[in-house]
């Protein structure tokens, strides 16, 4: 989500306020200074030539130099989108998809980059039930039916052809480095793997890259190094993204499927294209809201979500304070019941969007909040927008000097996706197949419930 009040110091200090503590800031010019208002639970650093904000070290500063070099921020985000491949492989990827939203400073627009996974054409809407017809968690979750192409490598090239300024050599290379001289592992990357195990022992090219040669686990000091992601990435360096989805990635891909039953082909990798989109847009107490757009069903909520709260008097409240949270919940009560109904893939269904965004629709549903007391999500349900025409994934932010801003969120869907690599190429497989819904009505892995809005393809 990107808030614009169409000037960089203001937003940038807006952001720089509501990046967690466990985020790993890193800006240029950088110098530690006071808090302004002395309630605050920690000194951010304030900059004002750019920042990076990242879950992982290694691609904070991957970014970083991006930025000091010249590079703008979409230089950076794409240098990072690579880098966590390699430095945060549970989340960071190569064979999972993502959103992007860029500010450009120059034109004061906002531009989305929907770089999502796609069905396989060979999908259908009965491939998760098993023969008694109830859905199969590990088919959805674990098996190689649940991978969608990957969108991850042309999404991150598109970004980088149109509105980059650097090579894709250069935003490639910091991730060939760490893949190819490996990295120093952490106690959470650590942890993160000995948790995966258990799934990954199912995948023999997985077991092989990511645990020791006898079998043992990583521990925090190891150096990790993944030579078939390396190699992946010289041949993404040289060829582009043509290597990937026509050339010899993608017939990996196919004849992997091919033998081991999954379903993706070279047809599928071939006519896999990002899409730049709309964002979604509102105001909240005179703040720009923009926001993902559709198949993404966070930024439509998120502005829902906002309308709502809006005649709360949040501020006198306070933050956290148990009225306070008590609202917001009360809010995404009523924003995941129009989620189960309404949301989808805008190129197959019809979502209500201009609805479902709109105040007058958010002073509809309004009154429906006591401010005293809970309502039991079961008694809940869609309302009719209508007529005013929902560990394993991570974001990072990044903005320059010249004003550009990017934020970016990509996944594999669970932790390592389903815990399958491609052999060969060191590329972890997706299972965002998941997020459809296998059953109507039928929760997927988030508890998050589905309606036809939503379903397997037919």
């Amino acid at each position: 989500m990107i808030l614009n009040k169409c000037l960089f110091k203001p937003l940038l200090n807006f952001l720089i306020q509501i990046i967690p503590v466990f985020v790993l800031p890193a800006l240029l010019n950088a110098q530690e200074t006071p808090i302004i208002s002395g309630r605050d639970r920690f000194s951010p650093i304030v900059a004002e030539s750019g920042m990076v904000a990242t879950q992982q070290a290694y691609a904070t500063k991957a970014g970083l130099q991006v930025l000091k070099e010249g590079g703008n921020a979409i230089d950076a985000a794409v240098t990072i989108g690579f880098t966590l491949a390699v430095t945060l492989p549970r989340a960071g990827n190569l064979g999972g998809g993502g959103f992007m939203l860029i500010y450009l400073a120059d034109e004061k627009k906002v531009i989305a980059i929907d770089y999502r996974e796609k069905a396989p054409q060979k999908a259908t809407k009965d491939m998760f039930l098993d023969q008694s017809g109830d859905a199969d968690p590990h088919l959805s979750r674990h098996s190689l039916l649940s991978v969608g192409v990957p969108g991850t490598v042309k999404g991150l090239t598109m970004a980088l052809e149109k509105y980059g300024t650097i090579s894709l050599k250069r935003a490639v290379a910091p991730a060939i480095r760490l893949a190819e001289k490996g990295f120093i592992v952490d106690r959470s990357f650590a942890h993160s793997l000995k948790a995966a195990k258990p799934a990954m022992k199912l995948s023999p090219a997985s077991l092989a890259i990511f645990y020791k040669k006898d079998g043992g686990d990583y521990q925090p000091g190891d150096r990790f190094v993944q030579n078939d992601l390396a190699s992946t990435l010289k041949i993404l360096s040289k060829e582009g993204p043509k290597a990937f989805y026509e050339g010899p990635i993608a017939e990996k891909m196919a004849t992997f499927m091919s033998e081991k039953g999954g379903l993706i082909t070279l047809e599928d990798m071939a006519i896999y294209r990002a899409r730049l989109r709309k964002p979604i847009y509102g105001n909240y107490r005179g703040f720009d809201v923009y926001a993902m757009p559709p198949p993404s069903s966070g930024g439509i909520h998120i502005v829902q979500i906002l309308n709502l709260l809006e005649a709360f008097p949040i501020r006198v409240l306070g933050h956290n304070t148990a009225e306070t949270i008590h609202l917001m919940a009360e809010s995404m009560k009523l924003a995941y019941a129009d989620r189960s109904q309404y949301l989808g893939d805008s190129d197959f269904v019809s979502v209500p969007v201009k609805g479902l965004i709109s105040k007058k629709y958010a002073d509809l549903l309004r009154p429906m909040i006591d401010r005293k007391k809970a309502r039991p999500s079961q008694k809940i349900r869609p309302n009719n927008p209508l007529p005013y025409e929902s560990h394993e994934t991570t974001h990072f932010s990044v903005m320059d000097k010249y004003g550009n801003a990017v934020s970016n969120t990509t996944t594999l869907n669970f932790s390592y996706g389903n815990k399958i690599v491609l052999p060969g190429t060191g590329i972890l497989l997706n299972n965002q197949m998941d997020d459809f819904s296998a059953k109507s009505g039928v929760p997927n892995a988030y508890g998050l419930i589905g309606g036809t809005a939503n379903p397997m393809p037919s």
